[in-house]
This record gives C-alpha cells, structure tokens and sequence, in this order.
C-alpha cells in the first residue's frame, strides 16, 4: 500500500473507532508496518489539518475529534479511476446515479495532478455504452426500497406473460449480469425476483411493508456479499 493510500486508510479506522482510539501497535498491525511509520503518519495527518488527538498511558492511543473536519481526500489516481470504472460499468446498479454524482464530487476535491493523472488513466478504461434500463422505474424501486413501501409493479416474464403485482421489496441482488428486485409478492404469496428490467411501470404505495427480512429470501451463495461489509478490526 503506498503511503498516500494509507494515510486515506488510517485517517478512515480513527474516524471509524470514534471516541476509543486506536494503540500505535494496533494501527501498525493493521496496515503491515513499523509502529515508528504509524506515527510519522500520525504526524503527517497532524501536520495536513486534521484533528488527531493522543491519549497516553494503558488503555491510550490515538483518535481523531469528533467535531473534526476530515482533510481533504487522497486518492491515487488507480483509486479515482477504479471508482470511475466501477460506476461507470454498472448504470444499472441501485442508486447508480447518486454513485456517479458522489465520485464527481469526490474528483471535484482531488489536488489538480492527481485529477489530470486519473482523467489520462480515465481515458485507457472502456466501458460498455449501452443504455440502462428505465430510470423512472429505478427510482421508484430505489425510494421504495430505502423507505420499505409497497409498490405497484407491471411485469413481463422470460416467458413473456405479463401481470400487475404488488410487491414489499425486500433486497436488490445481482447476478449473471442481470440486477433483480427481490420481494414478498402479495399475489403470489412468496418471496420472488424480478428482473429489473423486465418491469415495465412501477408506482411506491403508502402502504409499509410489513418486516419480510433479507434471510427469508434463502442461503445465499457461497460468493454472495453485501456491498458493505463490516470488516473486523
């Protein structure tokens, strides 16, 4: 890991860990370096703005304030691109347009070099240009899935049948290159997918969706993760 990526990372596990701190040993063991390298980048961090403090003593260690403005973000320009590419690559993800809005904000503050060096990496990596599916259908399910409403969908099946259903979502999942909706099908009476695409008219009730969990939707497969995992410390 080059510097300038873990000091991104360190600055992430002391934000992470609050108000108990982190030990010099503890920090040095995460990132796979001297303790006398964890402090000359809690130095650096110091030395940038950002507010790290020190507690010393058993039970010390180091941590930064809660009130505290991060510093500005460092990425390499392979990490600016990575986020362009992986946006880029998946227009029909959930909230895929609040992704792309949030990396432009994230280029937005990047220092003018590494800016330039992404945007000519940027121009290396090809993405497949073909139109996503239907916004106004997305950002129904998005809102409706982020609020646990029931909605009203119109869906045609690989086979071609068309019905209206209501559906309580329940979670988004993606495989074999296709995005579902996955929910309690109120008349079917059971957990179903839909494929994303394939619904053609969606509008979001008032009506709560009753508490269908993402475990009733089955064991998901052996290399199945959500997008956010919760690393151990």
């Amino acid at each position: 890991m080059k510097r300038a990526e873990r000091l991104h990372a360190l600055t992430e596990m002391l934000r992470r860990n609050g108000t108990r701190g982190c030990s010099a040993d503890r920090l040095a063991a995460e990132f796979e370096v001297s303790v006398r390298t964890v402090k000359r980048d809690l130095a650096a961090l110091a030395s940038s703005g950002a507010a790290v403090w020190s507690r010393p003593g058993p039970g010390g260690g180091y941590g930064l304030a809660s009130s505290a403005s991060l510093p500005p973000i460092s990425l390499s320009p392979a990490q600016a691109v990575a986020l362009l590419a992986a946006v880029s690559a998946a227009r029909d993800a959930p909230y895929a347009d609040l992704a792309s809005a949030g990396v432009q904000k994230i280029m937005d503050v990047l220092d003018p070099r590494t800016r330039e060096r992404a945007a000519d990496l940027g121009r290396r990596v090809w993405v497949d240009g073909s139109p996503p599916s239907s916004r106004a259908v997305r950002s129904v399910l998005e809102e409706a899935m982020a609020e646990q409403r029931t909605i009203r969908i119109r869906y045609t099946s690989l086979a071609g049948v068309t019905t209206a259903r209501e559906i309580e979502p329940v979670m988004f999942a993606s495989t074999n290159g296709r995005w579902y909706l996955v929910g309690w099908c109120l008349l079917r009476d059971a957990m179903r997918w839909f494929v994303v695409s394939r619904i053609e008219q969606a509008r979001m009730t008032n009506v709560a969706c009753s508490g269908h969990s993402v475990q009733e939707v089955g064991t998901p497969p052996a290399n199945a993760r959500p997008v956010h995992g919760h690393r151990s410390e």
